[in-house]
């Protein structure tokens, strides 16, 4: 068969991320299939659930959705169809049940499916709370918080599908007695990294917010009161730590529930990862999302949405991912038949921002809300029908006669839910467009290439207006990616201004009116960040929690700028910094300096380091490995030549353990009952355990791998949208 290659193009960017993180490689490494094969493969495997007859015919039509960027599933479909693996799914929600078995059952079903690609959800509101009575044994029990710290040191170690690392969701119901330890759980910047955190609020205590009121706190062992708070206390106390550092995110467990399509088979306690698909336990949901850039044409001279091209990539969109349900081999059997018995898909929807470039509509106004409401609602219209018309011909889904849908007229679907907002991370940048339904993260960006080059990378829609409207040239572009904004440039056209916002220029008001606008037209819920300025309070989170109440969000994750702790430095104070690094001097080496050895396994073997001192002080590092080859070698002693560099230059040893404590290398070891990350883990420890006495103090900067707001692959600022972090320059995502 001739293949289409020549009838789709992709960026340079989409490239990087096909080849680094999808294309089959051999066991050296070497990619061995091309950017068309693989989109070939998926369709090709996807297209197996079709008759015999149907098969050639849609494995055409799903390539051809793929490789035009109109459509595209989640990642695993992309990485595993196809393959020995074969798990389809992102998202999974797993119970925790009240007993030892019951936790570590699903300790080791979250590691099967982290293993797989999937990323998990739980809810722990069943455990009972801290210092209560174990029946069994007579002894006290440690609590939900306790046990999330054993689901994130086993999500440590697994790595998804060889290309990332699993995410997980932590739900706790606001009436739990340990809501409060629950809302401070990731207090500390390396607490819990593996994990999203959200609390669940009911009606009950929403309406005691409103009233000044106390509520109840019940026990999950029996439901009985087990004593009472403050109903306004617990929600600001829950308003500052979001405030403080993003987390916890509330979901409204009621509002969820309400449409809950399958009711008798249980309430929904949990969402995946990122909030977006809410799933009742043991169940999965295989997503996708259409790319709106792609759905413009041109009437009377005006760009318009194509609605006609638009429902025919939704109907076979929705046959996509219906297909991907029988062709996924899930990890559990269980979960495999709450899968096959309900059949829930997630269509969304990537490439907004751009969508509304092309139609000249700024993201912060009410035009674009129009067009939100317009799009979704034609969309969830669209892949209602779809699903009613492969429920003709394939059936309705098995546990259609415990749904809501029974004795409604034309609810004779296929699927559960069809459709959902989920964060599109790689999937964008494979796309060449925005990300979900998010404003633009920057016109205007630097990448770091190879030599220490700088690339910059213009908004193709933008560029081709400031040359077409003769205002482009390198030096704006340049001042653009540095400034973050249009606004305060006069070389703009106030008319392009005005269209062409970013992140920075949107309101938080704006981004709950956009989430609440797609939500009122989806069936599952919307993943997206409410971002705030550094110098937003208290009163404004406040604010965007009770908006997205009031406007019927199933849930709201907020991010004020600046709030992390070692959010990386504004390009002005970067700047400083380094002019005053610049001044450092190393300090000579006397001649005769004492010190100590210490002999620390690792992953690597056995790694000596060896730290001499002046005026009782760390002053050089020396540090060499056990039999691990020239390489390793090589980077231990460069390691223990720049921290020594540092410390003679007058870096405090402090600082430079924050930088090297906690980074995780590939072969994690146990020693002397702690872990041992990597080499530089290692130094870390053996500096932490000579000079510093107040180890709680002490605020390391890596999670999971990466500083916190740096990206683990190209060191650039991470942003936070969709629920997620992610990175706009590489394609880095922690969650897609």
């Amino acid at each position: 068969m001739l293949e289409k290659s020549y009838l789709f193009s992709l960026s340079d960017n989409a490239r990087t991320v096909l080849e680094r993180r999808y294309q089959l490689k051999d066991q050296d490494g070497k990619i061995i299939e091309s950017a068309s094969g693989l989109f070939r493969r998926v369709a090709k495997h996807i297209a197996a659930a079709e008759k015999e007859d149907d098969r050639a015919l849609y494995e055409e039509k799903f390539y051809d959705l793929m490789t035009e960027l109109k459509f595209l599933p989640n990642s695993p479909t992309i990485m595993n169809a196809g393959r020995e693996l074969g798990q389809l799914a992102a998202c999974f929600v797993l119970p925790v049940e009240d007993s030892m078995d019951g936790i570590f059952e699903s300790v080791k079903n979250a590691a099967l499916i982290h293993k797989s690609g999937g990323g998990t959800g739980f809810s722990f509101s069943r455990l009972r709370p801290k210092n209560s009575r174990v029946g069994t044994t007579g002894g006290i029990a440690s609590g939900p918080v306790s046990f999330m710290k054993i689901f994130n040191t086993a999500t440590e170690q697994v790595k998804q599908g060889g290309t990332r690392r699993g995410a997980n969701m932590a739900i706790l119901r606001c009436d739990h007695p340990d809501i409060q330890e629950f809302i401070h759980c990731k207090r500390e910047e390396n607490d819990l990294n593996n994990f999203n955190i959200s609390v669940g609020l009911t009606d009950k205590f929403i309406q005691a917010v409103k009233e000044d009121k106390d509520y109840d706190l019940i026990d999950p062992k029996d439901g009985s009161k087990s004593g009472t708070l403050s109903a306004v206390d617990v929600y600001m106390e829950l308003v500052a730590q979001a405030w403080s550092n993003g987390d916890p995110g509330i979901v409204f467990l009621d509002r969820i529930n309400r449409d809950n399509a399958l009711p008798s088979l249980g309430d929904i306690e949990s969402t995946n990862p990122c909030g977006e698909q809410p799933l009742l336990p043991m169940e999965a949901c295989n997503l996708g999302s259409i790319n709106l850039n792609r759905f413009v044409t041109e009437k009377d001279d005006k760009k318009v949405i194509d609605y006609d091209s638009l429902g025919e990539a939704v109907d076979l969109s929705v046959r996509f991912l219906d297909n991907t349900i029988d062709m996924s081999k899930y990890p559990l059997d269980e979960i495999d038949e709450m899968v096959k018995g309900n059949r829930k898909v997630g269509l969304g929807v990537m490439g907004f921002a751009d969508l509304l470039f092309q139609l000249k509509i700024p993201y912060n106004s009410d035009g674009a809300i129009k067009i939100a409401e317009d799009v979704m609602s034609f969309i969830q219209h669209t892949s209602h029908k779809a699903s009613r018309d492969l429920a003709e011909s394939r059936g309705v889904f098995k546990n259609f006669d415990k749904s809501v849908f029974v004795g409604k007229k034309e609810c004779e679907f296929r699927n559960a839910t069809t459709t959902t907002i989920a964060p599109t991370g790689t999937l964008s940048i494979i796309a060449d467009c925005s990300s979900g339904i998010e404003p633009i993260f920057a016109l205007s960006f630097v990448r770091n290439v190879m030599d220490n080059d700088k690339l910059i990378s213009v908004n193709p829609l933008f560029e081709k207006i400031a040359r077409d409207r003769g205002f482009y040239s390198t030096d704006l572009m340049d001042k653009i990616a540095k400034k973050g904004s249009l606004a305060s440039l006069n070389e703009i056209p106030p008319d392009v201004k005005e269209v062409f916002v970013t992140a920075h220029d949107v309101s938080p008001e704006w981004h709950v009116k956009m989430q609440a606008a797609f939500q009122k037209y989806t069936d599952n819920a919307v993943s997206k960040t409410v971002n705030l300025p550094k110098e937003a309070t208290e009163k404004d989170v406040l604010k965007i929690y009770n908006m997205a109440n009031e406007l019927g969000c199933k849930g709201v994750t907020i991010y004020r700028d600046g709030s992390k702790e070692n959010q990386v430095l504004s390009f002005n104070e970067q700047k400083k910094k380094a002019e005053q690094d610049l001044s450092l001097q190393p300090v000579d080496r006397p001649e005769t300096l004492e010190g100590f050895t210490t002999k620390m396994k690792t992953g690597m073997g056995y790694l000596y380091v060896t730290v001499t001192e002046f005026e009782g002080r760390p002053f050089e590092v020396f540090a060499t490995i056990g039999k691990s080859g020239k390489s390793a070698t090589a980077k231990t002693e460069a390691i223990g030549r720049l921290m020594s560099l540092a410390l003679r230059s007058g870096v405090p040893v402090e600082s430079i353990i924050e930088q090297v404590k906690g980074i995780v290398g590939e072969y994690a070891v146990f020693h002397e009952g702690g872990r041992v990350l990597s080499i530089p883990d290692a130094i870390g420890r053996v500096l932490e355990n000579r000079y510093v006495k107040d180890k709680k103090n002490l605020k390391t900067e890596n999670v999971n791998g990466f500083k916190t707001n740096n990206c683990p692959e190209c060191s650039n600022v991470l942003a936070f949208e969709e629920g997620c972090k992610k990175c706009h320059y590489c394609g880095f995502s922690k969650c897609s």
